[in-house]
């Protein structure tokens, strides 16, 4: 396992999980993430990205939801978890995820090339 695949590790198990409204998907934007996360993710064609980028969406927003929300990037992990990244709509876990991963997260997403996904 490198390196990178540890921290993302790490970092996936400290962000607290909570129930979002159901059929929103207010946060499924267009986001970027490392190599390493977007590796994980199935391909999507370029006409699949472009049409998603026009409709400022994801490419792995389906009809129901996140169709890779297992292996969703920590980006997405974030939303609703840091003030930062608030959810429009309220939700949020019970505990926000500790300002100290936060800042390592972004730290992360700073020394690491990110792409769009």
């Amino acid at each position: 396992m490198t390196s990178t695949s540890q921290q993302i590790r790490f970092f996936r198990s400290r962000i607290p999980a909570f129930a979002c409204q159901p059929g929103c998907h207010d946060c499924c934007g267009p986001v970027t993430t490392s190599s390493e996360e977007m590796s994980r993710l199935p391909v999507k064609s370029a006409a699949e990205h472009a049409a998603a980028l026009e409709a400022l969406s994801c490419p792995h927003l389906g009809e129901h939801g996140c169709e890779v929300y297992a292996e969703r990037p920590l980006i997405c992990r974030l939303f609703g978890t840091t003030p930062r990244l608030a959810c429009p709509n309220g939700c949020r876990p019970e505990t926000m995820v500790d300002p100290e991963i936060e800042a390592g997260i972004y730290r992360f997403f700073h020394e690491n090339r990110q792409v769009l996904v």
